[in-house]
């Protein structure tokens, strides 16, 4: 029998395991000895503290080990089947177990990290004066207008009454897209507010960029009338997250590049004038009128900002959503054929943030939902707008020139922690043909 045992500990406030150093005079000993491989819960009873221990022989290694007086098994496992052998485990064998995926260092420690990050984007808001909302996740309405949701069905179905079809909410309701309509009206009250909130896209895109459920930090703001404000906002709280967490862990070249250098900001039209001249071959067209693609913002990213993220404004108003505001400086043609909106986009994985000014105007409002087929061209005055007539009446009402951002939450965290898969931040993911626990 081995007279001396040796056990890596992690604990949850260290992102290093400490070493455990088990002998025949610790109590259960023979006990632990035949649990001595599983991956369990244990409690023991130290003889020195971790902050004070003797100094491990290897001092390279770690600093200090832990002698142990006594150890209880508390909750045994089998570790001929235990999934999470001692071995390299694939990300993707990790993700068929996402229950247990978070044991692993790397998982939990990503776990510590977006908690981190989570506190220190609420101290951010706080400081600046935003009150923090729980919009909706069930909504009446398609925000983007891209059609690519989920609809929100009921195990039951009633008997359907007069003006009724049986359904639970007696008309088709989603999962929310965006909180961007229901944030805008808290705005109108309080001038500030920000969410962090789930969302939900029914897209069928398989890649490492993409998933069914995600978080997205949405932020909307009264008062506002340049959209270089709202972009302002973007760039300092990204700069308080990267600055707060810097000082607690070792960070790569994106950190620099989000904290030290200035950021590029270059309109649509730039964008498509730098890939012209680029010489390069892309898969996808890059002509004016068209959406970047991740291959181009890709390049964007890495030639206009040098590791730097890059402000991407004044996109084509055809590819945009409805609400974004016109804007006033000539691009191509007229002023109307852009609108006051950007995207941020960050090397390696490209779109991370998208804002606009929205339109505050009823009129101008009215007759972008009319030109994206939302209502009857004839629609006006006190026409029923279906699922958006309260959104119009938060500008038939009083509004103000106003605007916003969302950020794709689980990609920023992804770009800080060097994770090339999206699927590997978010404990639980959910993509087009998985839905695991």
């Amino acid at each position: 029998m081995s007279t001396v045992s040796f056990v890596q500990l992690g604990t949850r406030k260290r992102y290093h395991s400490l070493q455990l150093v088990m002998a025949q005079v610790c109590n259960h000993y023979k006990l632990f000895l035949l649990h001595n491989k599983l991956k369990d819960f244990r409690r023991v009873q130290p003889c020195v503290s971790p902050d004070t221990g003797k100094p491990s022989p290897n001092q390279k290694a770690q600093s200090n080990e832990l002698h142990v007086l006594e150890v209880n098994v508390l909750g045994a496992a089998d570790p001929a089947t235990f999934p999470l052998q001692n071995k390299y485990h694939t990300p993707e064998y990790l993700r068929t177990i996402p229950h247990l995926r978070t044991r692993t260092p790397f998982n939990s420690a990503l776990l510590r990290f977006r908690s981190q990050s989570i506190a220190s984007l609420t101290q951010f808001f706080t400081e600046q004066d935003y009150v923090q909302t729980h919009p909706p996740i069930i909504t009446s309405s398609d925000c983007e207008g891209a059609g690519e949701v989920f609809e929100v069905g009921s195990a039951h179905r009633g008997p359907a009454g007069k003006g009724d079809d049986g359904t639970f909410f007696r008309s088709s309701k989603y999962l929310t897209v965006s909180s961007q309509l229901h944030l805008e009206a808290l705005a109108q009250s309080v001038g500030k507010v920000w969410t962090l909130s789930p969302t939900f896209r029914a897209e069928k895109s398989d890649t490492p960029r993409h998933l069914s459920e995600f978080y997205m930090l949405e932020a909307e703001c009264s008062f506002v009338e340049r959209m270089g404000s709202i972009m302002d906002l973007v760039e300092n709280m990204l700069r308080h997250l990267t600055t707060n967490l810097y000082s607690t862990q070792e960070l790569t070249r994106r950190w620099e590049g989000m904290m030290k250098r200035p950021w590029p900001r270059i309109t649509y039209t730039q964008a498509i004038e730098e890939l012209n001249k680029s010489g390069q071959t892309f898969e996808h067209p890059h002509t004016w009128g068209l959406g970047l693609q991740a291959e181009h913002e890709r390049y964007i990213a890495n030639t206009v900002g040098l590791g730097s993220p890059v402000f991407v404004t004044s996109y084509p108003k055809s590819i945009k959503p409805f609400y974004m505001l016109p804007s006033q400086s000539l691009e191509i043609g007229t002023s109307s054929e852009t609108v006051e909106c950007f995207d941020l986009l960050v090397p390696e994985v490209c779109e991370i943030v998208g804002g606009s000014m929205r339109e505050y105007r009823l009129p101008e409002l009215i007759s972008a939902m009319q030109a994206n087929g939302m209502v009857r061209s004839d629609a006006g005055g006190e026409e029923d707008f279906g699922a958006l007539k309260w959104y119009t009446e938060l500008r038939r009402w009083g509004s103000v020139p106003h605007g916003g951002f969302g950020l794709g939450f689980d990609r920023l965290l992804g770009y800080l922690a060097g994770v090339q898969n999206i699927r590997e931040i978010v404990t639980f993911p959910r993509w087009v043909g998985r839905c695991d626990c």
